[in-house]
């Protein structure tokens, strides 16, 4: 018997992880919390039960552990169910009001993010406390002159670019909780007109 035998018991399979694992004081996402979910995300995908929306898979969150899931790996597969589990949306969506009542419905999301969007610089959102930490406002309103640049003039920009961003933190900076919703909700256009 093997010291593996011994802890997995005899004839136990090892399986592989699904994704790469960090190493030394890096922490990833815990292992089991992210094997369940996908496990999950998968059944309702193939259930087609609507259970599980493209929304859910966004805010999906997972605790950070020693020896975890790598998060950009995690976070790009996540990116995909969400993109697959959008694109049925959609296709449910179109079938049941039609192709018009969705572009209608897309657009009118677009023009709201627009609509927000035109306030002037570094007025964009609210500001937390002078004393407590928000998003740096300079690295904000640089993304959020490329969506308005996207959905204006119809320059590149794609789910996974928002998705991914990542601001630095500053002292008074914007409120998280308001620059996190406006570019879910440019993820929602984006995905919407795929």
């Amino acid at each position: 018997m093997t010291p593996d035998d011994a802890s997995t018991g005899a004839g136990a399979v090892r399986t592989a992880p699904a994704f790469s694992l960090t190493t030394g004081r890096e922490k990833g996402y815990h292992q089991a919390a992210v094997d369940t979910f996908l496990a999950a995300a998968r059944a309702a995908f193939e259930n087609s039960d609507g259970e599980l929306t493209a929304a859910d898979v966004r805010v999906a969150s997972f605790p950070l552990v020693k020896d975890g899931y790598v998060v950009a790996e995690v976070d790009a597969a996540l990116g995909r169910v969400e993109d697959a589990l959008a694109a049925r949306e959609r296709d449910q969506a179109v079938r049941s009001r039609g192709a018009g009542v969705w572009v209608d419905q897309a657009r009118g999301d677009a023009q709201l993010i627009l609509d927000h969007l035109a306030r002037p610089q570094r007025h964009l959102f609210a500001r937390s406390h002078v004393l407590t930490f928000g998003y740096r406002v300079d690295e904000v309103d640089h993304v959020a002159g490329r969506i308005v640049r996207y959905l204006r003039d119809g320059e590149p920009l794609t789910a996974e670019q928002l998705r991914s961003a990542a601001f630095r933190m500053q002292r008074g900076g914007y409120r998280e909780e308001q620059v996190d919703a406006l570019l879910d909700a440019t993820v929602d256009v984006i995905l919407a007109v795929r």
